[in-house]
């Protein structure tokens, strides 16, 4: 049907396409607990976004990147672009994307694309499971906040992300999960947090 219509009519509803898979995406930046992303072997085109909108990443020694859309004659438009500037050092980034080449793993590491490069496959996973392990242990209303805010930040002026946690503060800070972290603490336990009520469903 799409065919059939008119040239910029059939543009303009192209886009919404776009953008359904940039929210596809984005989605990752939104939810309320971080996403770990464990990449092994080639992390190629739109794994790029996806991982790029993931809150860390971790790679086996073997994996690499490339934006592979560069090489296809078609420019990066799900979240590469928009986020890979701001994970790594900007000339690296343009480089990155105008030549196509692969990027290792140890090269991602050093940039700061992943924040740890694994021997292989089991210790890629035991290690990525280990520090969500350790994330899990903690408040989950804590980690959302401090997620809420890190995204909030990289996007806004230091006065506006000021602004921002102030008011997430107001709301959501209660000391209940601050008490119980001190017992448990005391106690020589795991603390027990409750859980995030169910998010509705939009």
């Amino acid at each position: 049907l799409m065919n059939d219509a008119e040239a910029g009519r059939r543009n303009a509803t192209f886009s919404l396409l776009v953008r359904k898979l940039q929210d596809s995406f984005t989605a990752l930046e939104q939810v309320r607990m971080p996403v770990l992303a464990a990449i092994q072997g080639g992390c190629i085109g739109g794994a790029v976004d996806m991982v790029c909108a993931a809150d860390m990443r971790y790679a086996t020694a073997d994996a690499f990147f490339v934006v592979q859309e560069t090489n296809i004659g078609m420019t990066a438009d799900v979240g590469t672009l928009q986020r890979l500037p701001k994970l790594i050092p900007d000339g690296v980034a343009r480089e990155f994307v105008y030549t196509g080449r692969r990027m290792t793993a140890q090269r991602a590491y050093e940039v700061g694309l992943v924040n740890e490069v694994f021997a292989d496959h089991d210790a890629l996973i035991s290690g990525t499971l280990a520090i969500a392990t350790e994330i899990a242990q903690k408040s989950p209303l804590t980690i959302w906040g401090a997620k809420e805010a890190l995204v909030y930040a990289r996007d806004h002026s230091v006065p506006d992300s000021l602004h921002q946690i102030s008011l997430w503060q107001t709301g959501a800070f209660q000391p209940a999960d601050m008490m119980e972290a001190f017992a448990a603490k005391g106690e020589k336990r795991p603390a027990v947090y409750p859980d995030l009520p169910s998010a509705p469903s939009l």
